[in-house]
């Protein structure tokens, strides 16, 4: 008998092979291919042009693996579609590292024992209403955003709803945007069921990830805690899909194949037929969009858990306060930090920038310092005394020798970095324990010992970057000093004023968990700057309404859909000429306005150049089957990278 065979690569169509195996669709195979063995699946249609005779390879062997749901492969299909990416790379997305993991007897699962504790924790009154409305809406496919106030108790209201899919012997998955929250949040969850969830992202090991995989499968383990790719496991009886923070922009995958894993957890929850919960503070414009036409149920929870008030604000103008000398800080900040520490309350410093300083120039011959792979300034760290790039990792030493004299260079560190503003704080605050909180350092091994030494109050002053604001409670940080403001809601992307508000409203709500006064200072150099206001407003739908009214003025996302092409090549004239060439049969073969080609903003990551396509359709248009099969049929030189970004979140 024929068969047909997907396989993790980048073809978009199964592959015909012959078995005197009973096999059926979504069973797991080992088949030849070229000159390797590869894990493949027993795919729902055949490759479309048969019409070349060859000799076709047997599959070798099935094997012990349950087989892949179907509601999963339909979901694999539409995104592959979607995303315009091969079924192959979707498949590549379920498997790990190109292998299904088969059944082993030796495999323990005890350390993910699902059986539920007692809870201590009750529902108030909100969370209850909350709650109950979410139960009536939790035996099949819809869309659930839960909105409220930060430390309002949204992740109690979940973990029930959660408690009553696990007692149906169905699964759970949680998605959270950033890999450094899963330790704090494995914590809470093993606190409220009493045992431990699987935990799912990159840097989980090898070995574990194969247990987990499995024990997905086989439905030995009932939720599991993951980044983005954590939507491609192969769940036996998924129940409930939670995507929190959904507003963050760390869901959408840029690198790779590139999808919004938001999108695509309601996606799959739809072929599951099952719920999806959005969870946020301030919900995105899309959300918010489907939240206005009906398409989702809107659940909101306005006041913090135990009643605790939220930050008070307060405005430090910079053009009318003394500054210390040499400082970044007022004098009025450095007297309301004094205060705040003399009450026993800890500190943050926010700037949402990494190293020491973005900008190094040569105050004599003038030098700047950019990345000779990437068309970005370096940043400066002086912890390591090199200068970095965000982008592609290139590091070197700082110290030049100047054109101008022979001599060595003198520096002038322009613009803010965590690293800088930590002299300051322990210049001006000394003997107070301090520590920077950033993805340079708390995704490192001894991260959830630091953590601890924040919650415990034995570190004062935290220097913080937009990781402080996603999830974490520290019930003694009671002041918020935001020193970047004026620069965060700068810049022509035209989510920039979402992202701004969207952060500064999650970073506000750090502060008074435990409800002690508390306090958010803004220091800044304009006191009418219209995000602050913005920010303040305890009700986010006022903000998201006046946005989502401009967006539709000027026909921008959610009103149309955007699809990014990137083409990049060594060869600066060859991606530019190819570019142009690709624009040419766009606007005959699709429905969609073409922008472009430009320079992309940053022309030039890892070594390659790169040229930017933006194409703007109405979303009754099928744009992305008319793109695909554009590029199917564009010769594309083997020098050329060429990659497709629907709905993109940034424009670099």
């Amino acid at each position: 008998m024929k068969f047909p065979v997907l396989i993790p690569n980048i073809f978009d169509h199964p592959f015909t092979y012959t078995s005197d195996i009973n096999l059926k669709v979504g069973d797991y195979v080992e088949v030849p291919f070229g000159k390797k063995k590869v894990n493949g699946i027993v795919w729902n249609e055949f490759e479309q042009d048969q019409s070349k005779s060859f000799k076709l390879k047997k599959i070798l062997r099935k094997l012990d693996v349950n087989p892949l749901k179907k509601t999963t492969i339909d979901f694999l299909n539409w995104f592959s579609k979607y995303n315009i990416v091969p079924k192959g790379m979707a498949l590549k997305l379920h498997l790990l590292s190109n292998q299904a993991i088969e059944n082993k007897t030796s495999d323990n699962f005890t350390e993910y024992n699902s059986i539920i504790k007692k809870s201590i924790y009750k529902l108030n009154d909100e969370q209850r209403k909350c709650f109950n409305n979410l139960s009536k809406k939790n035996n099949k496919f819809c869309v659930n955003v839960l909105q409220g106030t930060t430390g309002s108790g949204k992740t109690l209201v979940y973990f029930n709803l959660i408690k009553n899919k696990i007692k149906q012997n169905k699964q759970a998955l949680i998605l959270l945007p950033e890999i450094g929250l899963t330790g704090e949040f494995e914590k809470k969850f093993l606190d409220f069921f009493g045992f431990k969830p699987a935990i799912w992202h990159s840097s989980v090991t090898p070995k574990n990830k194969k247990i987990i995989w499995n024990g997905l499968s086989n439905g030995n383990i009932k939720a599991i805690i993951g980044a983005r790719s954590s939507l491609f496991l192969p769940f036996k009886n998924l129940g409930i899909v939670i995507v929190d923070e959904e507003h963050d922009q760390s869901f959408k995958q840029d690198e790779g194949v590139a999808y919004n894993a938001r999108d695509m957890a309601i996606s799959r929850a739809s072929y599951e037929n099952i719920p999806v919960n959005l969870i946020s503070a301030v919900p995105s414009i899309e959300t918010y969009n489907n939240i206005t036409k009906g398409k989702y149920f809107s659940h909101r929870i306005l006041k913090r858990y135990k009643n605790a008030r939220l930050p008070e604000y307060e405005l430090i103008d910079l053009t009318k306060e003394k500054r210390m000398k040499n400082s970044l800080f007022s004098e009025k900040i450095i007297g309301k930090v004094k205060n705040h520490l003399k009450q026993n309350d800890q500190v943050l410093f926010f700037v949402n920038r990494r190293g020491y300083s973005p900008f190094v120039i040569c105050k004599k011959c003038l030098k700047n310092f950019t990345c000779p792979k990437c068309s970005i300034n370096l940043v400066y760290h002086k912890k390591i005394n090199k200068i970095l790039c965000h982008y592609c990792g290139y590091k070197k030493n700082l110290e030049t020798i100047c054109k101008f004299d022979n001599e060595k260079c003198e520096f002038i560190y322009s613009g803010l970095g965590v690293e800088k503003i930590l002299e300051e704080v322990k210049k001006n605050f000394p003997g107070k324990k301090t520590v920077i909180f950033s993805s340079d350092t708390i995704n490192k091994k001894n991260s959830q010992i630091e953590i601890q030494r924040i919650i415990d109050n034995e570190t004062k002053i935290l220097i913080g970057t937009q990781l402080i604001s996603k999830g974490f409670h520290f019930p003694n940080l009671n002041c918020i000093v935001i020193l970047d403001l004026d620069l965060a809601s700068r810049g022509f992307d035209i989510r920039s004023v979402e992202k701004t508000v969207q952060l500064y409203h999650q970073l506000s709500g750090r502060a008074g968990r435990e409800g002690k006064p508390s306090k958010v200072y803004f220091q800044t150099i304009n006191k009418k700057n219209n995000v602050i206001s913005q920010i303040i407003n305890p009700d986010p739908y006022i903000f998201l309404e006046n946005e989502l009214e401009l967006r539709k003025k000027f026909k921008l996302p959610p009103f149309e859909r955007f699809v990014s092409i990137i083409i990049s090549c060594k060869d600066a004239s060859m991606s530019e000429k190819i570019a142009y060439d690709l624009v040419i049969s766009l606007k005959k073969k699709t429905d969609g306005n073409i922008l472009g080609p430009v320079n992309a903003p940053i022309y030039k990551i890892r070594g390659k150049y790169r040229n930017r396509i933006l194409i703007r359709s109405s979303k009754n248009i099928n744009i992305q089957r008319q793109i695909l099969n554009t590029i199917k049929n564009f010769k594309l030189p083997p020098q050329i990278k060429l990659s497709v970004d629907v709905d993109p979140i940034n424009f670099n």
